[in-house]
């Protein structure tokens, strides 16, 4: 899988795609990451990227020059993107069936912008997509990009060593994960929960796929609407519900 991703904060970057699953992945060749630096596409003497808006108001806006530039390029030297990504709270909210989808994409594009935000002519002519990760503003799109470039690389075949752990995360069923412990099987007074120690590994999933229904029910109601369940897990919604109404009318 190819990503580029333009920034004017490039060892940003950089530092966040070097260690953990991402940074194993890129050096064994799963993942192919270059990041470029937007002031190397200025043509200007200071590498300016930024100027003031029209019709006046605060702050800078990135220009649009060397983002053309910058894509153009990548064009050149790394083939065509699949997808040119623009982080901004304007965009589609993230998720989970989102970095799938992208997982699925050859050649991804981050532009990430900052000031202000980008001139509007670049996500006219270049983005395919613009991307938000959440309802809040951060000072640019470098976050958002390691963000998403983590949740989609985690799904790349080999990425992850154990496939298993990447099919048991939250939301990947749109519910919350199951709680986890490890050793010692007392700490401080607290104790793992029984059947996590009995063996019986028919109980394990039951009891897992049961905490996390209800931690999804307790701190995530909105996700249940298109939580993909089974037989036992609609069962015990169903019996969670009643007993629930059952309390109201007493």
């Amino acid at each position: 899988m190819k990503i580029d991703v333009i920034t004017i904060f490039p060892k940003m970057v950089e530092a966040g795609l070097t260690e953990g699953v991402v940074g194993r992945a890129r050096t064994s060749g799963l993942l192919d990451i270059v990041v470029h630096n937007l002031r190397d596409f200025t043509t200007d003497k200071h590498h300016v990227v930024d100027d003031v808006p029209f019709g006046g108001g605060p702050g800078m806006v990135m220009k649009p020059e060397p983002f053309f530039a910058a894509l153009a390029a990548i064009r050149e030297t790394r083939g065509t993107p699949d997808a040119v990504l623009m982080l901004t709270p304007a965009g589609e909210r993230f998720t989970q069936a989102g970095a799938r989808r992208l997982a699925g994409i050859g050649h991804l594009v981050f532009l990430c912008g900052r000031y202000e935000g980008i001139d509007e002519r670049v996500r006219e002519a270049l983005a395919t997509e613009e991307i938000s990760i959440g309802d809040y503003v951060l000072s640019g799109g470098e976050i958002p990009a390691l963000a998403v470039i983590d949740a989609v690389a985690r799904l790349v075949p080999g990425v992850v060593g154990d496939d298993q752990s990447v099919e048991a995360d939250s939301f990947t069923r749109g519910l919350l994960d199951y709680p986890h412990y490890t050793r010692p099987a007392e700490f401080d007074g607290r104790k793992v929960p029984d059947v996590l120690v009995s063996g019986h590994h028919g109980e394990i999933r039951r009891w897992r796929r049961e905490t996390a229904l209800q931690r999804t029910v307790e701190r995530r109601p909105d996700l249940m609407a298109d939580a993909v369940l089974d037989a036992d897990e609609r069962e015990w919604l169903d019996r969670r519900t009643g007993q629930r109404a059952n309390r109201s009318k007493s």
